[in-house]
């Protein structure tokens, strides 16, 4: 039944338009000033408030001299009667109504008081406890305040000695016991008018143990440290717990200079798990700056009798060397890694460059003593033939190695001299040579007659045995099946690779800054002049099976 009727009276104050609240009363002593407030959560500013009594249209007075009338924003009493019993209203903004409603009651027989004007106030047991006489910030203004009297019940003896004091509006006790159990009144003078009057409240005390104290623990900081960027902020918590007591207060200390916007917030709050109070003071730094580095400590204490201290230290973060390295050890790879990919793409022409860039020293170490850059072997078409070998031979290489490059080329047929022996010829020339040139034709063999079986042979076995000569394989056309050459020209192959000619015979095949020429260049002994035309630098892949023609 309470419960709704508690629903009843907050849903009317949800809407302005509703007059009516079904609340309880408040008790009111009878014969004493008494101030009662609109019971409204908050006031719109610029507003106006009136009151009202038991529903008359006409407001409460604001003449002071009136017993009951309209001082500001409050309605007094002054004093109370037990017709003033009923609903007052208060109307905010000509609108918004609500209702306060009071019992002006008597004091219960033989008693000094009404049991229901009480104020119920608990404290604990063996500590020096304060009694608060409540609800008299109206009586007071700013050129006085109230003197208060204390009484233990009805007793007309004043409490004061050993055991009470008075301060401002509490009365101390002392070392509180069970026997302090039971009714106190406080009791204050107050003139308004010229007459006086007296004021009183009654408190009921009631006493209970209090839970168990232990020390002080400080939760953080744990004397650790804290790494803090420039200019960045930050925000620490002091926490500290003393079990279920309440009274530990909490301060920090700065060992250097206080920070220029330094700001503490104080707050309590109780855990469940496990139980126990905590008492936290945060500390907020907003911009770190040099100066603020240091040690901060954190002290809790309990009306001085236990104390704790905790630290924290702030600096700078140390150098992150391990990102440098890091960083470093990548740079590195990455450098290794292009310069892989350079030399992959990029090997002939380096090569080459490198060569033309230090002719004169590399002039100067060839010094074997041989006549010849290259003796060249290759297949003498005889009849109609679909791959012209001739051509290639006699007029391809010359242009561009001998021409363009200055080699010197031994090409038999041509720089041999009539009637010489064949095997004389082809052995004293091959051991004057520095690369042996062998042409391949497709479908068939590199050599057709005897004569070139012979030639063959000797220049296979002076380039593979012998003289250790390196071979320069040529294929007029893309050879697909190798089954059918000799075995000497499938270890050459598989040992030296091979270079494949697509081209023609026109200019611009025969130019020695052409894919296949500087492949050629590559396998050739350095040359003793530059070439004629530009080397313009364009990737050239080498491997050991094909390079084409670009």
């Amino acid at each position: 039944m309470i419960s709704a009727l508690w629903w009843a009276c907050w849903i009317s104050l949800a809407y302005s338009s509703l007059s009516f609240c079904v609340a309880f009363p408040t008790y009111v002593p009878v014969g004493e000033p008494y101030v009662i407030r609109c019971p409204m959560r908050s006031l719109p500013s610029n507003y106006s408030l009136t009151w009202y009594i038991n529903g008359v249209d006409i407001p409460i007075t604001t003449n002071n001299f009136s017993r009951i009338h309209q001082r500001g924003d409050l309605l007094w009493f002054v004093p109370t009667i037990l017709e003033d019993t009923g609903r007052y209203q208060c109307v905010i903004n000509h609108a918004t109504k609500r209702n306060k409603d009071i019992e002006v009651v008597q004091n219960d027989d033989g008693l000094c008081f009404n049991s229901k004007t009480t104020y119920p106030q608990k404290v604990a047991l063996s500590k020096n406890r304060p009694l608060t006489c409540p609800d008299l910030d109206d009586f007071e203004d700013e050129d006085s305040s109230l003197v208060l009297q204390w009484y233990k019940a009805c007793s007309p003896r004043l409490l004061k000695g050993d055991r009470y004091w008075a301060s401002g509006k509490s009365l101390i006790i002392t070392n509180v016991t069970k026997n302090d159990e039971g009714t106190y009144i406080c009791r204050a003078n107050y003139t308004y008018m010229g007459k006086q009057y007296y004021v009183s409240r009654a408190i009921h005390l009631t006493t209970y143990d209090p839970p168990p104290v232990g020390p002080i623990e400080i939760l953080y900081p744990k004397n650790n440290s804290i790494e803090v960027e420039l200019g960045s902020s930050i925000a620490i918590n002091c926490t500290a717990s003393r079990g279920l007591s309440q009274d530990v207060f909490i301060e920090w200390n700065f060992s250097g200079e206080q920070p220029e916007d330094y700001l503490s917030t104080y707050e309590k709050y109780k855990t469940k798990l496990p139980e126990k109070w905590i008492s936290v003071v945060r500390f907020n730094i907003s911009k770190m700056k040099s100066n603020n580095y240091g040690r901060y400590s954190c002290v809790a204490e309990s009306f001085g009798t236990d104390q704790r201290v905790a630290y924290v230290m702030l600096h700078q973060p140390a150098p992150n060397f391990q990102g440098y390295l890091i960083g470093g050890l990548v740079s590195a790879l990455f450098v290794i890694l292009a310069a892989l990919l350079t030399c992959k793409f990029f090997k002939v022409d380096i090569v080459l460059w490198y060569r033309e860039s230090y002719q004169t020293v590399f002039r100067e170490r060839v010094s074997d003593g041989k006549l010849y850059d290259a003796y060249v072997l290759y297949p003498r078409c005889l009849t109609n033939c679909a791959y012209s070998s001739d051509i290639f031979v006699l007029k391809a290489l010359p242009e561009v190695l001998e021409k363009q490059c200055g080699y010197k080329l031994f090409i038999f047929g041509r720089d041999d001299l009539p009637g010489q022996a064949v095997v004389t010829v082809v052995d004293e020339t091959i051991k004057q040579s520095r690369r042996v040139i062998i042409v391949l034709v497709p479908g068939s063999s590199p050599y057709s007659i005897q004569e070139a079986s012979t030639e063959h042979e000797i220049a296979v076995y002076g380039a593979l045995i012998r003289d250790g000569i390196k071979v320069i394989l040529i294929e007029l056309a893309k050879i697909k099946d190798y089954s059918n050459m000799a075995e000497s020209i499938k270890y050459l192959k598989k040992k030296h690779g091979v270079l494949t000619w697509q081209g023609d015979f026109s200019a611009k095949s025969q130019m020695a800054t052409t894919r296949f020429w500087k492949n050629v260049r590559y396998q050739m002994p350095t040359n003793k002049i530059s070439p004629s035309l530009d080397l313009h630098f364009w990737p050239v892949m080498f491997n050991s099976s094909q390079i084409s023609e670009g």
